[in-house]
């Protein structure tokens, strides 16, 4: 008897358990049925029907690389998602997401977002602040544009060939933590740029009808416009920037040659001394070394099995070079007339370079105005591109941050760049002054310790990035010998730097030498460094 009421008890769950394995049968089977009637067959990503949540939408496996679609999302994110958003952040991009080749792409990224007003008053400061004359100032613009974008253009490889961005592969030699130090002044360097450009936009829609918009109000209204391509992200971007161009160059073309006339009005300055000249080479150097910052960004989704190295080189160097180099002589041209030209003169202390376009732009009258509006509108690409350079550097800045949506970093950017731009429109020439010739000290170390790690450390073996490193601390290098060696730099880098309201011993008689010495001691000083932490770390 009680052998036959133990049998029966172990027959009851017996038979519980087949109901209940039957029962969590049909709902997978109704989930799975679910999942696929939710399938987007566009995107190739299942649509979430689960309410989702912070937590859920936050968790980072170490080394989780980007794989679309799979995860599934809060319903909220999934709609932007399907609306075209992208979904990426700072995760690597393995080599079977890296489909883009469109690799013209790189170029017009570049071309477009910097064939725009910015470069204009940037040229402008050569004449007009620093007393160069017009051929002085081209030979410098020349000369430095093409050393300084080379490094940049160079570093842009890296984005195809290993999937990371530019401050993801800079933890491959600062270190998980440190690299904290190059990510807050690239962040800093990134937003100057877009400070700049949305004040020269805000100027020039305030000079479209004097007195009815602010200049505030046109910085604003620039920003807004621009938020919109940086919010949906690398593909929105690179459409934008495929076409903006040309009514870009329509604008500027039809501008000088309306204003051309008085470009040949230079005011005479005495022969260029080395420190004038090395100065304004600094400033050259802060704007376009810091490219190096932010380069592979905008490459990471791009195959390297159907190009090569050297095109991509070109693509990124040449999109940079071609629309600078003929804007910043353009606006060291205006620069060295302003004096000789009152209407210019006038526009360019109410309203900065966009009262100057103004100007130019007066005789075609109402088409002018026109042609003004379109002129404002052309700094869109290059605050766009900044600003979503800037969400992925505030991604990284905590471990938690990592699967925050990119999105909304952008909206904190947003509403960090407005009152800034808004404040530092009181001063702008001054404000653009200082700003350049700061950010190359940085950018300097920065971009010697990342090419030395992949040229001497590394081998040019891009394939020595792994991806399972990439968010674990015991994995990465320390970090001691590229912050060391950027911090020993400085050693002479502040004696030879030439500011506003600091002027180093060495720089009394040279000129601001600060970037050279920048670029060339940490090249030095890592590599011993670097050796040291490899014997200690047992690893690259």
């Amino acid at each position: 008897a009680t052998k036959s009421r133990a049998d029966n008890s172990d027959s009851a769950p017996l038979t519980v358990c087949l109901g209940t394995s039957a029962a969590m049968s049909s709902r997978t089977s109704l989930s799975q049925k679910e999942k696929a009637e939710a399938y987007d067959m566009e995107n190739q990503s299942p649509v979430s029907k689960a309410n989702g949540g912070i937590t859920e939408l936050m968790a980072v496996q170490d080394g989780e690389v980007h794989q679309k679609g799979s995860r599934q999302n809060p319903k909220w994110f999934q709609r932007l998602l399907d609306a075209g958003v992208e979904e990426n952040g700072i995760r690597p991009v393995p080599i079977e997401e890296r489909t883009n080749e469109n690799y013209s792409n790189l170029f017009t990224v570049f071309f477009s977002s910097l064939l725009c007003l910015l470069p204009i008053p940037t040229g402008a400061l050569a004449t007009a602040q620093l007393g160069l004359s017009l051929r002085d100032a081209s030979l410098v613009i020349i000369f430095f544009a093409a050393l300084t974008i080379m490094p940049p253009a160079f570093m842009g490889i890296a984005g195809s060939y290993t999937g990371l961005r530019q401050l993801v592969q800079a933890r491959y030699s600062f270190g998980y933590y440190l690299v904290g130090v190059p990510l807050l002044l690239n962040a800093a360097t990134v937003t100057g740029f877009s400070l700049s450009s949305a004040i020269a936009g805000g100027q020039t829609l305030a000079a479209v009808n004097p007195g009815h918009i602010d200049v505030k109000v046109g910085i604003v209204i620039t920003c807004l416009v621009s938020f919109a391509a940086s919010f949906i992200g690398y593909r929105a971007l690179h459409m934008w920037e495929r076409w903006q161009w040309l009514p870009s160059l329509i604008a500027i073309v039809i501008a000088v040659g309306l204003g051309g006339k008085n470009l040949w009005k230079q005011a005479e300055v005495p022969s260029a001394t080395a420190s004038q000249i090395l100065n304004y080479g600094g400033l050259m150097a802060g704007y376009f070394i810091t490219f190096g910052g932010i380069a592979s960004d905008f490459t990471a989704y791009h195959n390297p099995n159907k190009t090569t190295k050297f095109r991509i080189f070109s693509y990124i160097y040449l999109g940079i070079f071609s629309p600078s180099v003929p804007l910043l002589i353009l606006g060291a041209a205006i620069g060295g007339a302003l004096n000789n030209v009152p209407e210019w003169k006038a526009g360019w202390d109410s309203y900065g370079i966009g009262g100057v376009m103004a100007a130019m732009l007066a005789p075609a009258g109402g088409f002018g105005k026109f042609l003004l509006v379109v002129l404002a509108l052309t700094v869109i690409g290059n605050i766009a591109t900044s600003m979503y350079s800037v969400a992925l550097c505030m991604q990284m800045m905590l471990p938690v941050f990592t699967k925050v949506p990119r999105v909304v970093f952008i909206i904190v950017a947003l509403g960090i760049m407005i009152p800034m731009a808004i404040r530092a429109a009181e001063a702008w020439a001054d404000s653009l002054e200082n700003f350049l010739g700061l950010i190359g000290y940085w950018a300097g170390c920065f971009d010697a310790v990342i090419i030395e790690e992949l040229v001497i450390f590394r081998r040019m073996k891009y394939d020595s990035y792994d991806h399972g490193a990439w968010n674990v601390a015991r994995k990465l290098p320390s970090g001691f010998a590229a912050i060391g060696a950027s911090l020993l730099s400085f050693g002479l880098v502040i004696p030879g730097m030439d500011q506003a309201w600091f002027t180093g011993p060495i720089a009394k008689t040279t000129g601001d030498i600060g970037f050279e010495v920048a670029l060339v001691l940490t090249a030095i000083f890592y590599a011993p460094l670097r050796w040291l932490e490899i014997k200690l770390q047992g690893r690259v």
